[in-house]
């Protein structure tokens, strides 16, 4: 049975779209029912309309505090019979009362190698900081920022002559890939949390060591 999904995206959506070309393609088992956003200008509810979803403007300036904006929040995701929450460039820090409404069942993507660089404007910390390697990270929601169990990351090398605008469109395409990977093996029921790790049943091998300068044989 596939995944019934809400979306909650701030922005133009690309990870939206990702997950739409996923479902209409078959390689994600899962229905975007609804897409909310707090901003009723994000480009992401254009895109929901255009794929046929239910696209749904819930301004964060509307409600007193974050728990009452998350109630408004949850109230759409059920009127649309959403069993799992896929937050996709979602400038918002949920409440405990989203996550309580779908336990276990709220995503992220976040565009670095957590549990390094959480937060925003990573790209340029990250240039910043002279590390070899970034990337994206796939994981589950908890009540801190970028803090919850790590299910699927890319790993992307970081350039000499990178801007944060060079590195991102990298990592993007990687975030357009592994984001409804994710989601897949929610839908396929593989995914078992274990403390703070996720582990995948039955595994995959991960692609091997990777070095940044390369290092002579």
């Amino acid at each position: 049975m596939g995944l019934e999904l809400g979306v909650l995206a701030s922005g133009g959506g690309s990870n939206l779209q990702s997950i739409l070309d996923a479902c209409a393609g078959g390689a994600l088992d899962a229905r975007v029912r609804v897409v909310v956003s707090d901003n009723p200008k994000a480009g992401a509810l254009d895109r929901a309309r255009a794929a046929g979803a239910a696209a749904v403007a819930v301004p964060f300036g509307a409600s007193p505090d974050r728990e009452a904006h998350d109630r408004r929040v949850v109230a759409a995701l059920q009127e649309h019979g959403v069993d799992t929450v896929a937050l996709a460039g979602y400038m918002r820090l949920v409440s405990p009362v989203l996550l309580g409404a779908f336990p276990g069942r709220v995503l992220n993507i976040h565009p670095a190698l957590l549990p390094a660089f959480p937060g925003v404007h990573v790209h340029g910390q990250v240039i910043a900081h002279g590390v070899r390697f970034s990337g994206c990270t796939v994981h589950f929601v908890d009540e801190g920022m970028d803090t919850g169990p790590i299910i699927i990351q890319a790993v992307v090398p970081v350039r000499d002559d990178d801007t944060p605008d060079t590195l991102a469109a990298r990592i993007l395409r990687e975030e357009h890939r592994i984001y409804p990977q994710a989601l897949q093996y929610l839908a396929e029921g593989r995914l078992r949390l274990e403390g703070r790790r996720v582990f995948l049943d039955p595994p995959s091998p991960g692609s091997g060591t990777l070095h940044n300068p390369a290092v002579r044989s």
